[in-house]
């Protein structure tokens, strides 16, 4: 899990560089050192950054194929994705989310529940951004959501304007999340070393990348992000969760149903999509 993840430059969450790796067009990814001395795991948080305006967010779930669960690196290594990371929490049938999961014409989870964040993507207008992380009690919400073809509902963690929507409660796990920056801009976060999450809000907002909102898609053992290129294979797994895995001893990824991540471009495709990134003029965060 560490052996190439040692090679990826480490920042101080100071504002300083944080050594951003390119991955593939509109995609980068750096480590921060989020907790300085951890009592478990390593504290460092790992972050992918896309700019969905040049890459291409997608969803890879067991309810659409004949397979059943598989761990985040292999449904990366499968599906042909740069990036994967844990969809939403899911039923006990091991197939369903949690909260509404929609893929264009494949209804995972066609209900709606209580939980507030809402990743949107594949707008269905390319006059509309390429994808958005929405809150459901934003004024608007109702005639945004009908205006994209890929719907994941997931418990929130932040708000629009950066606010957490979370108290201390005594309960802490490793932790996979998906954000998006004030750029428009998704991220998605991994920490091994178990925090309650009003603390993992609060060091993530004062880091400099600008996040805005945020949503929980796993925590502890089940909570996973591969990344999956030529120069960088990394599988990450969670472990601690208060009340379920007691322990930082997990090493492998856990089999889940769900991922999204972001397609690996053809060649011909690469070369495109740089052209068009260099058209856009998209600004590197420093």
């Amino acid at each position: 899990m560490l052996s190439l993840a040692l090679a990826v430059t480490l920042a101080q969450p100071s504002g300083a560089d944080a050594g951003w790796k390119v991955l593939g067009p509109g995609v980068e990814y750096a480590a921060i050192q989020l907790v300085a001395k951890p009592s478990r795991g390593d504290g460092r948080l790992h972050v992918v950054r896309i700019d969905p305006a040049v890459a291409d967010l997608t969803l890879a779930l067991a309810s659409a194929r004949d397979g059943g669960t598989a761990t985040a690196g292999t449904w990366c290594r499968r599906e042909g994705l740069l990036v994967a990371i844990n969809a939403g929490m899911y039923e006990t049938d091991h197939r369903s989310n949690v909260g509404r999961l929609v893929d264009d014409a494949h209804v995972n989870q066609g209900r709606w529940n209580a939980y507030q964040s809402v990743l949107l993507f594949e707008p269905k207008s390319p006059e509309l951004p390429a994808a958005r992380l929405a809150d459901r009690d934003a004024p608007g919400f109702k005639d945004l959501v009908g205006q994209y073809r890929a719907q994941v509902q997931n418990l929130r963690l932040i708000k629009g304007q950066a606010q957490s929507v979370w108290k201390a409660n005594g309960r802490a796990w490793s932790e996979a999340a998906v954000a998006e920056d004030d750029r428009g801009r998704v991220l998605f976060l991994f920490l091994r070393t178990p925090l309650e999450m009003a603390e993992f809000i609060r060091r993530v907002v004062a880091l400099p990348l600008g996040i805005q909102r945020a949503m929980h898609v796993e925590g502890g053992p089940e909570a996973s992000l591969s990344i999956c290129t030529d120069e960088l294979q990394l599988d990450l797994m969670g472990s601690y969760e208060t009340g379920f895995f007691l322990s930082d001893g997990n090493q492998r990824q856990w089999p889940i149903p769900n991922v999204l991540g972001v397609r690996r471009a053809a060649p011909h495709q690469r070369r495109r999509l740089r052209r068009r990134h260099a058209r856009l003029q998209v600004p590197r965060l420093s």
